[in-house]
């Protein structure tokens, strides 16, 4: 049995971790991080080239059922993963963490986009802690607020006019946390609802401080495609067939 699998999360690499040695296991990275941590098991970087560049790769490579295990947000890539596996007549299964829960005195405001996003800042703060990645900067370029903007990689198109660019890979600590919003003076926290914990410290964070946090709600999985909450369930479901 041959799997693709979606990945470069932290859930994809557990679950290649899972299933390498019972099954061939071939992870599929967007090569969007400069030096992404591999899973176990077989590796390709870079994009398919749309449904038909997958459809093709998957007949190919005699791909027995896909796992959509990539970032909650990555939106375009799990619907054509969702339009190929239904081309290829293969099994799709999304593996999702899920996602954040508000707790007593969090003061979030939930948003749809980072557009937005953008917009709510207008009440809620001068200094702002932008934990959204690099990709979607463009929404904030020309926001007069003052910025630290947290990513793996350093961004590579527009970014607000007054910014402090911070370099870090999680998972992040609640000391950590807390420090970033001493030091900075943050008065509001920006995040999309990636979920896991990783990166849950800041919210605990901002809970403390008593700050408001905007969180951009993640778009849903393709109609249809089931879905597994931890890469142990979605090992168990591929291993059962």
């Amino acid at each position: 049995m041959h799997i693709l699998i979606l990945g470069g999360t932290t859930e994809a690499r557990a679950l290649a971790g899972l299933l390498h040695g019972e099954v061939r296991v071939t992870s599929s990275l967007a090569g969007r991080v400069a030096n992404p941590r591999l899973p176990e098991g077989e590796v390709r970087i870079g994009g398919f080239g749309g449904v038909d560049g997958l459809v093709e790769w998957i007949g190919g490579h005699a791909v027995d059922a896909v796992i959509d295990a990539t970032h909650p947000f990555a939106e375009r890539i799990s619907f054509n993963a969702a339009r190929a596996a239904a081309t290829a007549h293969v099994p799709l299964l999304a593996l999702r963490r899920p996602g954040w829960v508000p707790e007593e005195g969090d003061r979030w405001v939930s948003v749809p986009s980072l557009e937005a996003a953008a917009e709510a800042l207008d009440a809620l703060g001068e200094r702002v802690f932008l934990t959204t990645g690099r990709m979607g900067l463009a929404a904030f370029a020309d926001r007069p607020e003052w910025f630290l903007v947290r990513s793996v990689d350093a961004p590579d198109g527009p970014v607000p006019a007054r910014a402090e660019i911070l370099l870090d890979r999680g998972p992040f600590t609640l000391g950590g946390e807390r420090e970033i919003l001493a030091r900075h003076r943050i008065d509001v926290l920006v995040t999309k609802d990636s979920g896991g914990a990783a990166t849950a410290p800041k919210l605990t964070a901002a809970r403390e401080a008593g700050i408001p946090v905007v969180v951009v709600r993640r778009p849903p999985v393709p109609e249809g495609v089931p879905v597994a909450a931890t890469p142990e369930e979605a090992a168990a479901r591929v291993l059962r067939g």
